[in-house]
This record gives structure tokens, C-alpha cells and sequence, in this order.
């Protein structure tokens, strides 16, 4: 049988490995001056920790995991008779896969907040989960890079995790674009149209906006019970980049003005501050993820049509569903897989980040093998990172493997080297070669 991976999942290659850890390195530099600590969080969450959190379509693209053991056991047999299996999940899975690292953190939260200060600042860069239709940018198996803040309401905290995004795309060179917005005032958008008991229907069809187009929301948004004048009326708040403008549209609608309020208090902070991609309040932002509040966030790049690479937002009451009530939080998360792909595409990342091994050490003869096994030693216990071919074969063939695994430099070493101590290098992108002591040899390398 040919082998295979499962769809939406990828086998990363020693290069690719050594690009994304270069994304993971800038992230976490930044994180780290920023004052934020490192957590981790199980694989596996129970499903009553992850459903009812991302809303019905985030539900849908749950993992479930089957119970161990014979999962029909206790199965309801009516329910499996009628392949229902909507109502079937919960008698044969209780755990499933985490979707994201943001409710599970907010289950670490509550589970140890005797533990921990608030506020409480954690980074955290794991594997995630999703169901989703794999297509260019999306995967169903993916890393998050996550900043998070809990126990505190100050829109401090949200200028402070823009200025991250700003700092980190700008370390890994790419340019992006960060829009803002508010909850609080797409709830007024929804006031001021007369729908706001339908709020979570306009904001999931919003939120598709760049896929479908506007034309598309309000099909969606008809479909799902809201009246085609009305999700046209909806549209027409996207025309409007002021907040000032806005500001006259919400004077029924205390929420909308308070959404306004709070951009405004954001900017008061992050205006003091230098950044270097543009920022943009964007009213047609949404954030499909149902626990958002407050200020959110989104981050695209400018040279490469992937989708979001970036988005947050602020999160009232995630908590209190697992027991820690008045305890507000506002998190970003990096999407790591299409950063990848967004600088694999502008051929961002650096030449030499490949190149993990320094020195390659190519013997004549077996002799001279095991001398330089000896010698392999040495300069391993000097720092330098080093390998042997495993055999003297011939040069030819030597050479060609170091070439092949993009080794900047390999050590001829045969009789006469031994006899004299001193050791050909050879660059191989220059094809300079020189010779050297041991002492030498290991301060050029190192």
C-alpha cells in the first residue's frame, strides 16, 4: 500500500523544520521582551471544555476522539439506529482535539488560578486542529503562536498586543496590513438595523465578507432569517472609516457607543508608541470565534493573497464558563503555517537557515577515518557543529553528498594532513581552500 498522511496535514522537511523554528525564534524574542511566560496545554481537551465555545460552524470542525475501548458500547441504540450522529457524539467521544489555544487556556485559568498573578500574561506555540476544506493557506493540522492577557480590563493590553504584531512582522520582514475593530460595535451596527436578537447571525455571515463578497453576506444573511432590506442596510455601515462618522449612526445604541469608546481609549495608547505597518480601523471586521467581546484584531499580508495571517481579540467572559467569573481577557495568535507560506512565497526566510551542520569531515582512507572520528570529537566539544561521511569512499562521492546537504565547508584530512597536523578547509560556495591547525581550525569555524 502507497503511504499516505491524512488531508489537510503536511510532513515538514529538515529545512522546513529549520524555517519554521526561525518563525518560532522571532515570535517568541518578541513575546519575551514584551514580559510574557511560556505555558503548555494538554492535546486532547474533554469536548465539554471546547463545544459551545467557537459557535455552531467552529463546533462542526471539532476532532472528536472515540472513547477508548469498545466506543459503542454504551452507545444509545435508538440514536445509532437513526444515524444521528449529532446526538451520537456524546455517548461514544468525550474528548476531542483542541481547536484552538485560547479556550484551553482559559480552562488552565480557572483550573490554576491559586497558582498564578493576575494579570497573567502566557505565551503559548502548539498544535491545533481544525475540520476545515484544506486549500492553499488552510491545513487542518496547524501551530498557533498565542499571547494572552487575563485579569485585567485595561485597553492597555490591546495597543500593547498590536504592537506585537507590528514588531514581529516587522522582524520577519513582512508587510501587513492590521485592521480593528470592536464587538461592541458590530452589536451596534446590528441595534441600529433593528436585528440585534440576530447579532450572532450577522456577524457570522459579516465575517465572510472577504470570501463571499458583499453580495454573498447578504445571501447569508437572508438564509439565515434576516430580512434582505436589513442585511442590505447592514451593509452600508462598511462605507463608513470614521469613527466620528459612526458616532451620529449609534445615538440609539449605548453599546455601539461604548465599542467606539474603547477604540478610541485603544488608540490614546498605542498613538504614543511607534509602529511600522499600517493600521486600520476596519468596521466590516468580525471575527467569526463567538466569545469576543471587546477589540478585535486581524492581520493580512500585503504581497501575498493567503487570508488572515494574525487575530485576536478581547474575551469578557470566557472563564466564568469554567467557574472564574469577572475575570476579562484580550490574546492574539499568530497563524504559523501561513507565515511560513507567505515568506516560503517572497523568499524571506535567510540562505544559510538550513545549514545546521557547519563542517563536513571527509577522510582519504581508513586510517585517516578513524583519525578523524578522533578529530570529530574535538570540535564537537569546541561547539562546532560537525559530522564525518561514514566511509572513505571515494572523494567524488564525498563531495557530492556534502553538496547535496548544503554543508558550508568540509575538512580533507589524509596521511599527510595527519602527519603535518594541519587540515585542508575547503569553502564550498567560494571553493577557497586553506589549512589550519587544530586551534585554528576551530576558532574559524566557531
Amino acid at each position: 500500500m502507497k503511504p499516505s498522511i491524512p488531508k489537510g496535514t503536511r510532513d515538514f522537511l529538515p529545512s522546513q523544520v529549520a524555517k519554521r523554528q526561525f518563525i518560532f525564534s522571532k515570535i517568541k524574542k518578541v513575546f519575551q521582551t514584551y514580559g510574557y511566560v511560556p505555558i503548555e496545554t494538554p492535546v486532547m481537551e474533554n469536548l465539554s471544555t471546547l463545544t459551545g465555545k467557537y459557535g455552531d460552524e467552529g463546533d462542526q470542525l471539532l476532532f472528536k476522539v472515540l472513547n477508548n475501548g469498545d466506543f459503542l458500547k454504551n452507545a444509545d441504540a435508538e440514536i445509532l439506529n437513526n444515524k444521528d450522529s449529532k446526538k451520537l457524539v456524546p455517548s461514544i467521544a468525550k474528548r476531542g482535539l483542541r481547536y484552538d489555544l485560547t479556550v484551553p487556556f482559559a480552562r488552565f485559568v480557572a483550573m490554576h488560578q491559586n497558582n498564578i498573578s493576575f494579570p497573567f500574561k502566557r505565551y503559548q506555540i502548539q498544535q491545533v486542529w481544525r475540520g476545515d476544506r484544506p486549500q492553499k493557506g488552510r491545513y487542518q493540522e496547524f501551530f498557533q503562536c498565542d499571547a494572552d492577557v487575563v485579569g485585567s480590563e485595561s485597553l492597555m493590553y490591546e495597543a500593547e498586543l498590536v504592537k506585537i504584531f507590528d514588531d514581529v512582522f516587522r522582524n520577519l520582514n513582512i508587510k501587513v496590513k492590521i485592521k480593528i475593530n470592536n464587538r461592541k460595535v458590530l452589536y451596534g451596527i446590528a441595534e441600529a438595523c433593528g436585528i440585534a436578537d440576530q447579532f450572532v447571525d450577522m456577524t457570522v455571515a459579516i465575517d465572510k465578507v472577504d470570501k463571499i463578497g458583499k453580495e454573498g453576506v447578504v445571501k447569508d444573511m437572508v438564509e439565515r432569517g434576516i430580512n434582505e432590506d436589513t442585511a442590505n442596510k447592514v451593509l452600508t455601515f462598511f462605507d463608513v472609516t470614521s469613527l466620528n462618522n459612526l458616532e451620529g449612526l449609534f445615538e440609539n445604541s449605548p453599546t455601539g457607543l461604548k465599542g467606539i469608546e474603547e477604540l478610541r481609549t485603544f488608540h490614546k495608547y498605542l498613538d504614543t508608541t511607534q509602529t511600522h505597518n499600517e493600521i486600520a480601523f476596519d468596521i466590516s471586521l468580525a471575527r467569526g470565534l463567538s466569545y469576543y467581546t471587546g477589540c478585535i484584531v486581524e492581520v493580512e499580508s500585503k504581497d501575498v493573497n493567503i487570508g488572515s495571517i494574525g487575530g485576536g481579540g478581547r474575551y469578557d467572559d470566557l472563564t466564568s464558563t469554567f467557574g472564574l467569573k469577572n475575570v476579562s481577557g484580550v490574546g492574539i495568535s499568530f497563524g504559523a503555517a501561513r507565515i511560513f507560506d507567505v515568506m516560503e512565497e517572497l523568499n524571506l526566510f535567510p540562505k544559510e537557515i538550513d545549514q545546521i551542520l557547519k563542517v563536513l569531515l571527509i577522510a582519504f582512507d581508513e586510517t585517516s577515518h578513524e583519525f578523524a572520528f578522533s578529530l570529530l570529537s574535538k570540535l564537537r566539544d569546541a561547539g562546532v557543529s560537525a559530522d564525518l561521511y561514514p566511509k572513505p569512499t571515494k572523494l567524488g562521492k564525498q563531495m557530492k553528498y556534502a553538496n547535496q546537504i548544503n554543508v558550508p565547508y568540509t575538512l580533507l584530512i589524509g596521511s599527510e594532513e595527519i602527519s603535518k597536523e594541519t587540515f585542508a578547509l575547503k569553502n564550498m560556495e567560494t571553493g577557497e581552500q586553506s589549512a589550519y591547525s587544530l586551534e585554528q581550525l576551530i576558532k574559524a569555524l566557531s
